[in-house]
């Protein structure tokens, strides 16, 4: 994509209008995803292809660590294998079915096999961010799992690590890195919402008490400008990877309009004009992970303008080798790029309109 073109492409994203309603009937949203599927063309299709191809070559498929991407670092984190197994059925498999079914499997065992008593899904000595992060997706593998296998196994493990969930928010309503009530950011908080919506989606209890805290938690979190900041106690500016988290989070809890939600939308499409952010994010996976959920759910009219515009820079950070690199590692930014890739599939019901 040239320069003219992006700029192009961005400044028509800036003026489009933020009708981002909930009750699109299914007569207006069937024709928006067929048009949406149109957009993953076939040079995208090739890409998301060698990128799976690539996580599923490096997936370790004997010994203690089968399912994970090494036995140390972020490779073996429980997020980056559920991240990964997100990736393999938003592609159309699913538990043992389709061309990536093993490997999902594979992912299953994994995190089943690193689920703690008491609910909490972490490996010792593995590296991270926070072991909530890791806590959170793959809880939210697990539920969107047992919502196509019905499996008692992760019912079981899922039940608890939901448990773990609610019982560890704190007073202000969200989470930090650790399982215990202490405070809490605006990024942490996300995760562990949508394993919520993902539990719940699945038919697990998921108390009213819980996500009503945490939506009052997101919605104090905005900033006067539509962002978010990253805590409530400290404050701080807005940006752009965790502003787009918390529309998602808000998305996650049922709210697809309202003057937050519009406000949060608004932030994110006058952002996307930053440079920094499609070319220079540290977090830039993190963030196009969670702006491609928010601008799927906002409506054909903004997805039509955004996804063109990842889909290009996505497609010209490739590696021969199939894979993206990120400094967490390449299975993470590889299983993060085909997530946001394959939105418009929509066969997760975690990101389905």
């Amino acid at each position: 994509m040239t320069r003219s073109s992006r700029r192009q492409f961005l400044t028509a994203l800036a003026a489009a209008p933020l009708a981002v309603s909930a009750r699109r009937c299914l007569a207006q949203v069937e024709p928006e995803l067929s048009r949406s599927a149109e957009m993953v063309t076939p040079e995208a299709r090739a890409a998301i292809d060698a990128g799976l191809r690539y996580l599923a070559d490096r997936q370790i498929k004997d010994g203690r660590a089968r399912g994970a991407y090494g036995f140390d670092g972020y490779r073996a984190n429980t997020a980056v294998v559920a991240l990964s197994g997100m990736a393999f059925m938003s592609h159309g498999s699913s538990p043992g079915r389709g061309p990536y079914g093993q490997n999902i499997d594979y992912c299953i065992e994994y995190i089943l096999a690193n689920s703690q008593e008491g609910g909490f899904i972490a490996i010792p000595g593995a590296a991270t961010h926070g072991p909530m992060y890791g806590h959170g997706f793959a809880t939210l593998f697990l539920a969107e799992v047992y919502g196509m296998s019905s499996d008692s196994t992760v019912r079981e493990k899922l039940v608890d690590a939901i448990k773990l969930i609610v019982d560890t928010q704190n007073i202000e309503g969200g989470w930090r890195y650790e399982p215990v009530r202490q405070d809490a950011d605006i990024s942490v908080t996300v995760c562990q919402m949508m394993a919520l919506r993902a539990a719940r989606n699945a038919g697990i209890y998921v108390p009213n008490e819980t996500v009503d805290r945490c939506v009052d938690y997101v919605k104090r979190s905005q900033n006067p400008d539509g962002g978010f900041m990253y805590m409530l106690q400290s404050g701080g500016p807005s940006a752009f990877p965790r502003s787009a988290a918390g529309v998602v989070a808000m998305n996650s809890a049922g709210i697809y309009s309202g003057e937050e939600v519009d406000r949060g939308m608004q932030y994110l499409v006058e952002n996307l004009q930053n440079p920094r952010e499609i070319r220079s994010n540290s977090h830039f996976f993190y963030g196009q992970y969670y702006a491609s959920q928010a601008f799927w759910h906002a409506g054909d009219a903004l997805w039509r303008q955004y996804y063109p515009v990842v889909r290009e820079y996505l497609l010209s950070r490739q590696t021969a080798g199939g894979y993206w690199p990120d400094f967490i590692c390449p299975e993470y930014g590889t299983a993060m790029a085909c997530i946001v890739l394959q939105m418009p599939n929509n066969y997760l019901p975690i990101f389905q309109r």
